[in-house]
């Protein structure tokens, strides 16, 4: 009696687990700061899934970053919308009975990022006269790394997957147009005012803008982390 109990309640089990090879999901991390990302995981084998994500950022947001505040360059702060995707691939340690797509596992990513900014502000050069800052900016990332995390079931069909590490890294691009006319120092001035800005501590030396090239690329370390709200059918 036993035997044949245990025997439907493991038969039971695996179909379910044969049954739901995919999950939708939402980062709840990502709503804090105004971003709307959705997940989509799909099983392709007895440990691996495959799963691409895809998010939209408003402007608003709890993350906010502060404005250039130098002697001769302020602006307000900085914000940011546009979108990303991001797709993954995941190697699960083990599963418990719920599904197939949980508990420890580790993978690899990419990351594409395109954002849409801007900086206003007020900038004094070395005679006193005040220009007007207003520029447009376009921000594109790709990043690239590796990633660990564990996915709790907490129901049959639900679970929280939480990515707790992400390290890799990032290929940025950044365009700037510039709205009004500017003194030449400005551009040197610019350049020295985000050499003290804390977000661009890990950029090298080639982060630059001039007027003639409005534009500037570099590699910067990227980090990946969150937690996402799944549901698997």
């Amino acid at each position: 009696m036993l035997i044949s109990l245990s025997f439907c309640i493991n038969a039971q089990n695996e179909d379910l687990r044969d049954e739901r090879k995919n999950e939708i999901g939402l980062s709840v991390s990502d709503l804090l700061n105004g971003a709307y990302q959705f997940q989509y995981e799909r099983m392709i084998g007895d440990h691996i899934s495959v799963g691409l994500g895809i998010g939209f950022k408003g402007d608003n947001g709890l993350i906010r970053l502060s404005g250039l505040d130098t002697d001769k360059i302020q602006t307000g702060d900085l914000t940011y919308s546009g979108f990303k995707f991001a797709p993954a691939l995941r190697y699960y340690l083990n599963s418990t009975t719920k599904y197939s797509m949980d508990g420890f596992y580790f993978g690899a990513y990419t990351k594409y990022s395109n954002y849409k900014s801007d900086l206003d502000g007020l900038y004094t050069d070395d005679a006193g006269d005040d220009f007007i800052v207003e520029f447009d900016a376009d921000i594109s990332v790709l990043s690239v790394g590796f990633m660990a995390g564990y996915k709790w079931a907490i129901s049959d069909r639900f679970s929280i997957n939480f990515l707790i590490v992400g390290p890799g890294a990032g290929f940025h691009n950044y365009e700037i147009e510039n709205k009004r006319d500017l003194p030449d120092e400005f551009y040197e001035d610019l350049n020295n005012a985000l050499d003290q800005y804390s977000l661009f501590d890990f950029i090298d030396a080639d982060f630059k803008f001039s007027e003639v090239k409005g534009k500037t690329t570099f590699t910067a370390p990227a980090f990946r982390y969150g937690i996402t709200l799944g549901y698997s059918f």
